[in-house]
């Protein structure tokens, strides 16, 4: 589908200067008519139409924007509000925050309920729902009546709009890749279902990791977790039905849960199995033993997000280009007591 042109694109292809395309396409009489009737038919040429953002949120005086996370508990979207919220209060702007609890339902009532005026602009990770049903109508509508949204960390390539992510497939090949430097060979994966993305392309980071270094990729030792508050029995089956070196988890959940299994089988941690676990939280600093994982740096992709949402709702028209970014955040690996 062919990009919208933008004031900037008509500006540069007549050689005038973008507030000379914004007056003709107003038809204001500080332009000549020739000009003006140039722009003009150039702009209908190309189906130009004036940004809804600029037009219509403009003046827009709620001074709220709302992030809308899959579940509560989980530190690393704790984090990530902290991250918004910094931003947001310093650019004068208020924080609502919904939540989605995993479910489409819930987070279309989110987005229809606020997108009437109550609030100006959306940050969001997606619910697993909603990525399990690839059904994005909800968003693609608040996005086509000018209100912007930013997505982060569950993200989908189906929307166009900016995005903030780590390079999640690197940071989970990196953590693979630290435990195969250490001499582990049979690394057991703790993963989400496939619809999950961020799941997904960790266990693709796990996976390259493995055949990197001429591994062979035993699917035994990969355990997909889709009901999240009742697999410790499936843990329980993996460990005792493998000789397993080292885990990688692609969340603390797993990590800790993983940790609490082995000691119950007499499996000591890191002595008889190494663990890494991914987001880098309480649970992972407080867990005996400590955890070693990746770090997501929740703060820093919750002020990015904010950032690049506020850019949007205060830019001018004249300025605005429709291109849209995806910002990714460094990942780095924590080392502590549950790697030898």
């Amino acid at each position: 589908m062919r990009r919208k042109v933008t004031l900037k694109q008509i500006a540069k292809e007549l050689d005038v200067s973008i507030s000379t395309v914004s007056k003709s396409l107003r038809n204001s009489l500080e332009i000549s008519e020739d000009t003006r009737q140039k722009v003009q038919a150039f702009a209908k040429l190309y189906n130009y139409k004036p940004n809804n953002i600029a037009l219509s949120l403009k003046n827009r005086r709620s001074k709220t924007i709302c992030i809308i996370i899959p579940e509560i508990i989980h530190h690393f979207f704790a984090t990530v509000i902290s991250g918004v919220e910094k931003i947001a209060n310093e650019k004068g702007y208020n924080v609502l925050v919904c939540l989605s609890d995993e479910s489409f339902d819930k987070e279309v009532i989110n987005i229809e309920m606020l997108a009437n005026g109550t609030i100006d602009g959306f940050i969001m990770s997606l619910s697993k729902e909603t990525q399990q049903k690839r059904d994005f109508h909800h968003i693609s509508e608040v996005i086509s009546q000018g209100m912007p949204v930013v997505m982060f960390d569950r993200v989908t390539n189906d929307i166009l709009c900016d995005k903030v992510i780590i390079d999640d497939a690197l940071a989970a090949f990196n953590a693979t890749q630290f435990l195969i430097n250490k001499g582990f060979s049979k690394i057991g994966l703790l993963s989400t279902v496939d619809y999950v993305s961020v799941g997904k392309l960790r266990t693709e980071g796990y996976i390259n990791a493995l055949k990197t270094n001429d591994i062979v990729v035993n699917e035994n030792l990969i355990l997909k977790i889709e009901d999240t508050d009742n697999f410790e029995s499936q843990i329980v089956s993996l460990l005792e039905n493998n000789k397993l070196d080292a885990i990688f988890a692609v969340n603390e959940i797993f990590a800790v849960t993983a940790i609490k299994v082995a000691s119950k089988l007499g499996i000591k941690v890191p002595e008889d199995l190494s663990i890494i676990g991914f987001t880098d939280g309480i649970i992972s600093k407080y867990s005996s033993p400590s955890i070693t994982t990746v770090s997501q740096n929740g703060i820093k992709m919750g002020e990015k997000a904010a950032k690049m949402l506020i850019e949007k709702l205060e830019i001018e028209e004249e300025e605005y280009d429709e291109q849209y970014k995806t910002e990714v955040i460094e990942t780095e690996l924590v080392e502590r007591e549950s790697t030898l």
